[in-house]
């Protein structure tokens, strides 16, 4: 019984289908290697295991998402479960730390990435069978293949640390142990797809030579192997075909997909007869509620502690220390029809591209009216989430008001260049990681948010570091700066963990955050057991406890 479970999951990569809009090939339905074992054949099962690294499979896809908008952010400082009290209770108790194995999130992500990896390996075994395919093509299909298998271990890796690690030659998937570290092995699927992949995509979307590398830099730099990522990061950096887009906001529009900042972007797609599935269906709870565009859930509140952070200072600096002392004006308590005034101190303007507030301009969908947005404004606060929406008109044709077009970017450039600066900080190069830190934050100051008479919509203010005195400050700097570049965008908690500053960051955040949210009160994240999540007991109870053990 046990080994049906497992084949069946295992088997999915045979039985795939994928309406993306960046690969139009259908994969084939249900097949055998003879027929499968071709060039059009490995094409079709490698869209496949391209088809999930949107996290929707066949089980539930809210909980799974490519954003990790649970895993990477509502774990962190950066967001609120939202909705109301007893809407998906289960994010509540991810948000509060609460060790409890059995609920359906932890499996339902890890079914998702487990079939990625399912899918991926199918691929590489097809590709060994092909005798229509040239050295060449096989190689680039294995590149690709082996990229995937590495992604999706990775994301297991982020959220469970020690995991099991599935290649092609595994045919006992009763017995997989999570005893041994799987970095070295995501490394050399990565490094492998490094040297055989090609420099450029024959599709927007697919893995590129410098997808690669960039994946390997990452990979090192969580585990702090700065001398590693270094020689990664510079030639992504100096030779790369990359480049910041002049606005911020360019990274989050339809209209600008796939643009000079993309590295790695994970493509969605609406009106292409896939039911809205393939148009960022894992992030279907994370709109306005009421009258709002989407009308529904109201999931994924951004924190008053991120909207904080966006406050600078009469130079257009962070407040690194002081960020919180005091909290940016908002409408919470109030109906809105009440009168409001919204914060009138300097801002970085990548808060209103990022955040939904009241009385600002919420796209072209008008201006934004507060608590008539909000699902349970109590409950989940004044905010709403921003980045990833769409404009009106933007997904014509939708299967679903929920469903949008809007890809997700999974890797771009600013966060190249972010990484490179932290390198230069634990090398003491202040110098250098001040002119990349400097490149991010002068870019965010170009386009702003405006009002309909074309002024701006805030009093922005964001400038470029004069000099960074200590490492100390520098680290904190490019820290902070990671932070207000990517908020929202399923990096965060990742980033404390790793740093080693999770426990002292987001106990100081539960502390003050539970005053405003009581829902978060006696929350405690613990050092050494709240940095990863629980393996899911649905999955030791298949595979039995002795072979896949508990984390602490």
């Amino acid at each position: 019984m046990k080994k049906s479970i497992l084949t069946a999951m295992v088997c999915v990569g045979m039985l795939t289908s994928c309406g993306k809009e960046f690969l139009e090939t259908t994969p084939l339905g249900v097949g055998n290697e003879q027929s499968l074992s071709n060039k059009a054949g490995v094409n079709a099962v490698l869209i496949g295991a391209y088809s999930l690294l949107d996290g929707v499979g066949a089980g539930p896809v809210n909980t799974s998402s490519v954003s990790n908008w649970i895993y990477g952010s509502i774990a962190s400082d950066d967001a609120y479960k939202g909705s109301d009290v007893g809407d998906q209770a289960q994010i509540t108790t991810i948000e509060r730390y609460i060790p409890q194995a059995d609920i359906g999130a932890y499996n339902d992500k890890w079914i998702a990435v487990y079939d990625g990896v399912s899918r991926s390996n199918n691929t590489i075994k097809l590709i060994g069978l092909a005798t229509d395919m040239t050295d060449a093509e096989k190689a680039q299909a294995m590149g690709e293949a082996r990229f995937l298998r590495a992604w999706y271990h990775f994301e297991a890796k982020k959220l469970w640390n020690m995991v099991p690690y599935v290649d092609e030659t595994v045919t006992d998937f009763v017995n997989l142990p999570n005893t041994a570290d799987i970095w070295p092995m995501i490394e050399a699927d990565f490094q492998f797809a490094v040297d055989n992949v090609s420099a450029t995509k024959a599709q927007a979307g697919r893995v590129s030579k410098w997808t690669a590398k960039a994946a390997l830099a990452k990979v090192h730099m969580y585990q702090q192997d700065y001398k590693a990522a270094k020689p990664l990061l510079d030639d992504i950096i100096t030779n790369g075909p990359f480049a910041l887009v002049n606005s911020f906001h360019d990274n989050f529009r339809i209209a600008t997909e796939n643009n000079s900042e993309s590295i790695f972007e994970v493509q969605m797609s609406v009106g292409d007869g896939g039911s809205g599935q393939n148009g960022s269906w894992g992030d279907n709870y994370n709109f306005p509620y009421g009258s709002a565009p989407g009308g529904c859930c109201g999931f994924f509140q951004p924190s008053q502690n991120l909207v904080n952070a966006f406050k600078t200072d009469a130079a257009g600096l962070p407040l690194l220390d002081t960020f919180n002392d005091v909290d940016v004006k908002n409408d919470e308590g109030l109906a809105s029809s009440d009168p409001f005034t919204p914060y009138e101190g300097t801002l970085d303007p990548r808060l209103d591209w990022t955040v939904g507030r009241r009385g600002l301009p919420f796209l072209n969908w008008g201006t934004h009216p507060g608590r008539n947005w909000i699902r349970d404004q109590a409950f989940g606060g004044p905010y709403t989430f921003k980045k990833f929406f769409a404009y009106s008109g933007e997904n014509a044709g939708a299967e679903s008001p929920r469903a949008n077009a809007n890809n997700y970017r999974a890797i771009r450039f600013a966060d190249i260049l972010l990484m490179r600066a932290e390198v230069a900080v634990e090398e003491n190069d202040l110098a250098t990681a001040l002119k990349f830190v400097n490149q991010v934050r002068t870019r965010a100051a170009n386009v702003v948010v405006t009002d309909a008479s074309g002024k701006p919509a805030a009093n922005y203010l964001v400038k470029a570091y004069p000099a960074f005195a200590s490492q100390d400050y520098a680290r904190k700097a490019v820290r902070f700066e990671r932070r207000v570049e990517l908020a929202m965008e399923g990096h965060r908690h990742f980033d404390l963990v790793r740093w080693g500053v999770a426990d002292s960051v987001l106990n100081a955040y539960l502390t003050k955050e539970s005053k405003k949210r009581s829902y978060l009160s006696g929350a405690t994240f613990v050092k050494g057991r709240s940095e990863y999540f629980p393996i899911p007991q649905a999955q030791i109870d298949i595979m039995g406890a002795n072979v896949l053990k508990q984390n602490p």
